[in-house]
C-alpha cells in the first residue's frame, strides 16, 4: 500500500483474542505501514489467563487498559476499545488505526473508521470472520508472523555455528483457481491497450478486492515471486535507465 507520507497509527489490541507471544512480530509488521502513536491493550488484567502479557507490555511500551468483566460470557473490553477508538478519531491526531483482534465485534468499528477517511489495518488469526477482514484496508494473518519469527530465530541460532539454513516460507494458503482468477481479472480490469499493467498498481487493486491478500500467505516474500509462479501470467522487466532500477509489468497470456 503506497503512502505519500508515513502514517500515524493508533494500535489497539484486544488481549482476549490474540496471543501475546507474537507481539514483537506484530509491531514490526505495523512499522512497515506507519508509526504507532498510540499503543493500548484492553482486557481484564485480574484474570490469570492474561498474566503472560506483563513482560511483553513493558518491553514494547504498550499501555494496558483495565476493563472488568461485569457479566459472565460478555467481553466488556471490546466496548472500551471501541470507545477509545472513537475518542482518538475525533482528536484528529492519527491517520489510521491498527486493530489487533480475531473478533468480528470490531467489524462496524473498522467500517466507521474508514468512513471517516482513516486507513484501517487488521491483525488476527486465520479464524477471523470474513466480515471483519473485509472491513479493513489490509488484514495480516498472525500465522504468517509466527512463521517469520521462528525463521529469524533459526537463522540467529544457525549463525552462531556458521551454518545458515535455507530460508523457506511455509504457506498458510494454497495458490488455487480462485486466486489465479482474482489476479487475472485484476490485470484485465486495469491493463493498457496491450494488456500490460504495472505490478505495483496490480498489488493495490488486489488488496482493495481482498484485504487479507499477502504473498506470504502463499509461501512467497514478494508479489513478483508469487506472480512468476503462475504459468498463465507473463512478466516483463523494463529498465528505467536511472540507478539501474527496473519496473515490472504483467499481463495474462
Amino acid at each position: 500500500m503506497e503512502n505519500t507520507r508515513e502514517l500515524r497509527l493508533a494500535v489497539l489490541i484486544d488481549a482476549d483474542n490474540v496471543p501475546y507471544a507474537n507481539v514483537k512480530g506484530m509491531l514490526e509488521e505495523i512499522a512497515i505501514y506507519g508509526t504507532p502513536t498510540f499503543k493500548r491493550i484492553y482486557g481484564d488484567w485480574t484474570k490469570p489467563t492474561l498474566s503472560g502479557w506483563k513482560t511483553v507490555l513493558l518491553e514494547n511500551a504498550i499501555t494496558p487498559v483495565q476493563q472488568y468483566s461485569y457479566t459472565t460470557g460478555k467481553n466488556s473490553s471490546d466496548s472500551a476499545l471501541i470507545i477509545d477508538a472513537m475518542d482518538i478519531l475525533y482528536t484528529g491526531n492519527v491517520d489510521g488505526f491498527c486493530i489487533v483482534s480475531s473478533d468480528s465485534d470490531f467489524t462496524r468499528l473498522a467500517t466507521r473508521l474508514r468512513e471517516a477517511g482513516m486507513k484501517v489495518f487488521g491483525i488476527g488469526e486465520k479464524k477471523t470472520p470474513s466480515a471483519f477482514i473485509a472491513a479493513c484496508n489490509k488484514f495480516i494473518y498472525i500465522e504468517i508472523l509466527k512463521k517469520e519469527t521462528k525463521q529469524e530465530t533459526a537463522v540467529l541460532e544457525a549463525s552462531k555455528s556458521a551454518v545458515v539454513p535455507k530460508e523457506e516460507i511455509i504457506p498458510v494458503s494454497k495458490i488455487d483457481k480462485g486466486l489465479i482468477k482474482l489476479i487475472s481479472e485484476s490485470i484485465n480490469d486495469l491493463a493498457d491497450e496491450d494488456g500490460w499493467i504495472f505490478l505495483g498498481v496490480l498489488g493495490n487493486m488486489i488488496l482493495k478486492k481482498r484485504p487479507e491478500f499477502d504473498p506470504r500467505n502463499y509461501g512467497h516474500k514478494k508479489l513478483l515471486d508469487l506472480i512468476r509462479s503462475i504459468k498463465t501470467i507473463e512478466v516483463e522487466e523494463r529498465h528505467t535507465g536511472k540507478n539501474n532500477t527496473s519496473h515490472f509489468y504483467v499481463k495474462t497470456k
